[in-house]
């Protein structure tokens, strides 16, 4: 237990920055969706943002893992796996941004985005910061500074929400003589209405730069270095998990890729297929605390799981990792999903609330997936990565299908759909052959009870509706409260004595 609570400590810290950060990001959605308040406005900037996911891979190929992988295997020359690393991402990122740079007019035209060829300038600038600073990011993992980490990530969250509020709040405003007319003319200087969601990209730009001076120091040592060897050791062990990742993110955004060009006209009364992808994307953006939650576990568990790879009880411990991750998933899934109307009465504009219903389904498909990252341990602990490969493509190909099956007739339901069912085999594939190649003793029975029961209660809650918002966030409260106590009474004996005793005093 005492390493499960180190883990545990570890995911919380991690989680800090994840969860302040979406949280904080969270007020940028209400931001987002009442400047622009015509969701077609903002599908463009879903659709750019979702081709950055798969350009993060590219550019790293794999490289964080192995730097992890051999790091830890060889720390005498942990120095010479992250200067190679590093400076082949770094190369990389100077070529493929350069193209992405100067081919910046004809991709916007290809797009169907014409006259946005800057916010694809931005964007492969973003991505190519993205891809130098992974490295070093890693080294604080890896070197278990993980305060250093958050405080980092922290600030370049805080730096975009200000430059959001800057430009699209108080220099827009400006601009529009709502306030402070003497400096209406600055505010037209900072703010010019042809870039509108533009600016979304630029301040992501220059919190991004920030980086690179907070992060100044863990390059320290680095130098530019080419080691056929070296190079090739971790290669031949990323290649797959680029693969992987390359699968995984189409997996995740085919959605957004697909919507707007598979949707038939007219699908939605008075909504174009570009006022849908707005949507879809806006309301997906609240499916957010499932996702961090599951991305504040993968930076924790990555490093912990490989440094206790040569434990004899390693198996156990993934088996006890699994049982608890998946019940702080599922109270998490109930608690958003039972109270998703207000959650969208407050965050969303009146235009885009139209696509909630595809949250809950959204939460959980990030919860199968988090579920098959736990999985995925079993392969990258005996070097067999390319059944990940193999499983996320599977994952991949049956993401594109659904979706251009689903979606002329289901519309962004289809979409969800599609991708709680990839997430879901993916999960039933990865169980199936860990249990051939890396058995581990997952109470299955008891993650499926959670799961089970828990969509039960959010199916049921759905066909309550409470017109009084007060009234319905106290129902659907009392209902969490009880699913909450509910497992509580089955864990009892899982819980340590500590906890147990302070609840009682509590009690």
């Amino acid at each position: 237990m005492s390493v499960l609570k180190k883990l545990a400590g570890e995911t919380a810290l991690y989680g800090v920055s994840s969860i302040l950060g979406r949280v904080i990001y969270w007020f940028l959605v209400p931001l987002h969706t009442y400047v622009f308040l015509r969701p077609g406005e903002l599908s463009s900037n879903t659709e750019l943002y979702s081709w950055v996911a798969l350009f993060n891979v590219v550019y790293t190929f794999g490289m964080e893992t192995a730097f992890f992988r051999f790091a830890n295997r060889s720390p005498q020359h942990r120095q010479e796996y992250f200067n190679q690393a590093l400076t082949a991402i770094a190369l990389v990122s100077i070529v493929f941004s350069g193209a992405l740079i100067v081919l910046a007019p004809q991709i916007s035209h290809a797009l169907d985005y014409p006259g946005e060829s800057d916010n694809i300038v931005y964007l492969a600038l973003i991505v190519a910061i993205d891809a130098v600073v992974a490295i070093p990011f890693a080294r604080l993992r890896l070197e278990k500074k993980a305060r250093r980490f958050v405080k980092i990530k922290i600030i370049n969250i805080i730096i975009n929400v200000l430059l959001n509020v800057f430009f699209l709040l108080i220099c827009r405003d400006i601009s529009l003589g709502k306030y402070l007319p003497s400096l209406q003319p600055w505010g037209a200087f900072f703010y010019r209405p042809e870039i509108g969601p533009g600016y979304i990209f630029i301040a992501n730009l220059i919190a991004n730069a920030c980086f690179l001076f907070l992060l100044r120091d863990t390059f320290k040592g680095f130098k530019l270095t080419w080691k056929g060897p070296i190079f090739n050791e971790m290669w031949v062990y990323a290649y797959p998990i680029l693969i992987l990742g390359l699968a995984g993110t189409i997996n995740q955004m085919a959605d957004r890729w697909f919507l707007r060009h598979l949707l038939p006209a007219g699908f939605y009364p008075n909504l174009t297929s570009e006022d849908a992808l707005g949507i879809y994307g806006s309301c997906y953006k609240l499916s957010v605390f499932m996702s961090l939650a599951v991305q504040s576990f993968k930076y924790a568990a990555d490093p912990f799981f490989f440094s206790q790879a040569e434990d004899k009880n390693a198996p156990d411990l993934l088996a006890l990792v699994m049982k608890w991750f998946v019940i702080v998933c599922v109270v998490l899934w109930v608690g958003v999903s039972l109270n998703v109307d207000i959650i969208g009465h407050y965050m969303l504009s009146k235009a885009y609330r139209v696509g909630l219903p595809v949250v809950p389904i959204l939460l959980l498909a990030n919860l199968f997936l988090g579920v098959y990252y736990n999985l995925a341990f079993w392969f990258k602990l005996t070097d067999k990565t390319q059944f990940g490969t193999l499983i996320t493509t599977v994952g991949a190909v049956l993401t594109v299908a659904l979706n251009i099956l689903l979606i002329p007739t289901m519309g962004y339901m289809g979409c969800a759909w599609a991708f709680l069912a990839s997430s879901v085999v993916m999960c039933a594939l990865c169980y199936w052959l860990g249990e051939k190649y890396y058995p581990v003793p997952y109470q299955l029975a008891s993650a499926l009870g959670y799961i089970g029961s828990a969509a039960v209660l959010v199916y049921l809650s759905s066909w309550i509706t409470i017109s009084n918002v007060w009234v319905s966030f106290a129902y659907h409260l009392t209902l969490c409260l009880l699913y909450f106590m509910g497992i509580l009474v089955v864990e009892r004996d899982s819980i340590p004595l500590k906890i147990r005793r302070k609840m009682k005093i509590l009690g």
